[in-house]
């Protein structure tokens, strides 16, 4: 249960609550209380620790859930030309949602990135990735709280490394995050471009978004060119609600955001498709030179599967979670290394789960 100093918190710690992936629960995946099923992929470094830790806080919040894990070969599947297997790709079309750890893309040719290839065969096309000032934990921001959404199958990133936007996939993302706004009771979306210059990409990007935006009326629509938009983020992110980029922008703008309020280590991230499907992920790096020496903080997968859990119905679980998790860091006892305490994984994860209510 809380205690008396972490009641005082509370408050405050509601008014971070995190979103769901922004998609209407999928019909059949689970009701508010039912089981489901999820695949799980640990990940590379300190990712079997903190999925192993994020396992404990779920079970502990007594969601019942049932994890079929999945590992990622060492060599590469013919099927997929990447080292993600044909069998790890159907668990998720499976189960229509899953956990990912940070996964470490081996370095050398002929196999694509791990991560692109989750993306672009299981077509999640839009990343959403929350970012808010934590309660109790100090940065030189105290008034962040913006949400990213990023096209995440095409354009510059997508490994094709040249020019290439579509209409169906641009109007697809502006579709998005235009009715995560309106879920989320999210006053603006920015669209975030450099149509001054790539004037046919960016510019069909553009057009599209406001095709959307004309189809939502209560929601206040900019845009903002994209250097523009770095200078206004480090000067007042307080300005920004529901930002939306394709895939390039939003992969530098993201973790941007992120070093407003900490670093990658406290951001959730989720990518969403067609059908339903949400994968939750920690963005953050493997950290190879902690792995295994009980250090890494498991922050942002945590509040990742709150955004997978709230996406099957367990809303009351993940706002538990979501509540123990910032309670622990603004009490500052069991802050991990790279908060600047001294707890362990495991002293974090006790904290979190003694916390639950």
């Amino acid at each position: 249960m809380f205690s008396k100093a972490s009641s005082l918190l509370q408050s405050a710690v509601l008014q971070a609550s995190l979103p769901g992936c922004g998609l209407q629960q999928v019909a059949g995946l689970a009701s508010k209380a039912g089981a489901f099923s999820a695949t799980l992929f640990p990940g590379d470094g300190v990712g079997p620790e903190i999925s192993s830790a994020v396992k404990q806080m779920i079970e502990a919040a007594k969601v019942p859930v049932t994890w079929d894990e999945q590992h990622i070969n060492k060599t590469v599947d013919p099927r997929t030309n990447s080292m993600v297997t044909r069998e790890n790709l159907d668990s998720v079309l499976k189960h229509k949602v899953g956990l990912k750890g940070p996964m470490a893309t081996p370095i050398g040719k002929g196999f694509r990135s791990l991560n692109l290839t989750l993306r672009k065969e299981l077509e999640l096309y839009a990343n959403v990735r929350p970012c808010f000032s934590l309660p109790g934990y100090k940065t030189r921001y105290d008034n962040v709280n913006l949400v990213t959404v990023r096209e995440n199958t095409e354009g510059e990133y997508s490994g094709l490394e040249h020019e290439v936007i579509t209409r169906k996939a641009s109007s697809r993302v502006a579709e998005f995050a235009f009715k995560y706004a309106k879920d989320n009771n999210r006053q603006k979306v920015s669209a975030v471009h450099k149509a001054n210059i790539m004037k046919k990409a960016d510019g069909l990007f553009l057009e599209c978004c406001r095709e959307v935006a004309a189809k939502y009326p209560d929601i206040t629509y900019d845009e903002l060119i994209v250097d523009n938009a770095c200078m206004q983020l480090v000067r007042d992110p307080g300005q920004f609600d529901v930002m939306l980029m394709p895939n390039l922008y939003g992969d530098i703008i993201s973790d941007l955001c992120a070093g407003l309020i900490g670093g990658l280590g406290l951001t959730p991230s989720a990518n969403v498709g067609m059908h339903g499907l949400c994968l939750g992920e920690a963005v953050h790096g493997t950290a190879p030179d902690i792995a295994g020496k009980d250090m890494a903080n498991p922050t942002a997968l945590a509040l990742s599967a709150c955004m997978m859990l709230r996406h099957v119905g367990h809303v009351d679980a993940a706002d538990n979670i979501q509540q123990a998790v910032l309670a622990v860091i603004a009490e500052g006892k069991y802050r991990t290394r790279d908060l600047g305490g001294n707890a362990s994984t495991s002293d974090f994860t006790k904290a979190v789960i003694d916390k639950l209510s």
